[in-house]
Order: structure tokens, then C-alpha cells, then sequence
């Protein structure tokens, strides 16, 4: 909110709690400039799942990788967009189809040929609800994201350190375990009060995906 003065005030919600900020690289404290690598090891994909079904991480397959590239997937909720009174799942094309110029697919082939070529993993990242959804369940802490996030950068999750469980609704697989996360965080259906209101909330998320097309 910024008042008549022209002062900011940052702890004002009144308008949006959804707000953005930019500052140059030389903020951020050990910085390494020139910011090109030669190659990317690893490449995440963001979404804010209000609805306490996506795991916090996931490793996806090439093929999952296309799929949740072009449905780009996240939720609103209260208070994030004028008019929005309960969580509503949010579809946007490569998480900007607005901006993209081409067909949509033509950017999933791209970033598949760069993935093969490169050897590069990805993941999907939810930064949203566990144990339930939006009203229900809780946000994840943003410490256990860091945590999985580092543990990909440190090799934790490297083929065969680390076991994995596939989702029988979602098709996701996940770590069983990492540094500093509770193993219980790691899974949906145990945060859940029961693991059949879990999956008919798993269902009912997927019908959703079935239901967008984004124009493809």
C-alpha cells in the first residue's frame, strides 16, 4: 500500500498479499557473477498447490516433464487476486502462456531437447498445502523446501542413495527421505487424516488437469 506521501508500507495486506519485488544480483551476499554455468544440472518447476495433493518434490520423467510444462499448474487463493474467495487451480502454459509467442508445444520440445542433451534433471517443487487443503491442511514450511532444494543441488537424491516411492493417483515420484525433513513431509497421503480422503482429493485435482487443455 503506499500512501498520499508516496511512502511504502510493507506491512499493509489491504490490496494484495501476492506482491513482487526486484532488486539487482549485487544484493544478494556471495553472489557469483558472471551468473553462466556451462551446462544446467538441475531445473525446478514451481507450483503452489492449494489443494494439499502435489508431494513437496517429485522427480519427473521426460515425459512428466512436458506435461506439467505445458499445463503449468498452480492455485489461487484468498486474498493472492481480487475476487478470489476459495483456493481455484490456476492452468498457464510453460507458467506464463500470456508472454510466449509460439505454440506452447514448441517450447515443451525445446526444453526437452535441452534436458536430454544436457543430462539435466527436473523437478517439481510445491511450495504450497500438506496434510489437507487450503483452510485445512498447512503451507509448507519454507525451511523443509530449502532443505530439498539443497539436498538437489548436493547430489542427495542422485540415482540409488535414496529411495524413491511412486504415487499410484498422481503417477509422482518421491524421496522416502533427506536432510532435514521429517520423513512424514515427504508424503501427502500420511499428512492426511486418512489416506481415502486423500486420494479422492488426488482424483479430483487430476480430473482438473484432464479438464484443461490450455489450447493444446
Amino acid at each position: 500500500m503506499v500512501s498520499r506521501e508516496g511512502t511504502v508500507d510493507y506491512t499493509d495486506g489491504s490490496i494484495t498479499r501476492n506482491t513482487r519485488v526486484s532488486y539487482p544480483l549485487t544484493h544478494i551476499r556471495d553472489n557469483d557473477i558472471p551468473t553462466r554455468d556451462s551446462g544446467v544440472k538441475n531445473i525446478f518447476f514451481l507450483s503452489a498447490d492449494a489443494f494439499g495433493v502435489l508431494p513437496p518434490i517429485s522427480r519427473l520423467t521426460p515425459e512428466q516433464v512436458s506435461y506439467y510444462f505445458l499445463k503449468g499448474y498452480t492455485a489461487k487463493v484468498a486474498g493472492t487476486e481480487h475476487g478470489v474467495i476459495r483456493p481455484e487451480p490456476s492452468f498457464s502454459a510453460c507458467f506464463g502462456a500470456p508472454f510466449m509467442p509460439l505454440h506452447p508445444t514448441r517450447y515443451a520440445e525445446m526444453l526437452i531437447d535441452k534436458i536430454q542433451r544436457g543430462n539435466t534433471n527436473v523437478w517439481l517443487i510445491n511450495t504450497g498445502w500438506i496434510g489437507g487443503p487450503y483452510g485445512t491442511g498447512k503451507r509448507i514450511a519454507l525451511k523443509y523446501t530449502r532443505a530439498m532444494v539443497d539436498a538437489v543441488h548436493e547430489g542427495v537424491f542422485e540415482e540409488g542413495s535414496i529411495e524413491f516411492q511412486k504415487d499410484e493417483t498422481l503417477g509422482l515420484s518421491s524421496p522416502l527421505s533427506c536432510p532435514g525433513v521429517p520423513d512424514e513431509i515427504l508424503s501427502q497421503s500420511r499428512l492426511w487424516e486418512s489416506e481415502g480422503q486423500y486420494k479422492a482429493a488426488a482424483k479430483k485435482l487430476m480430473d482438473k488437469f484432464n479438464m484443461n487443455y490450455n489450447g493444446i
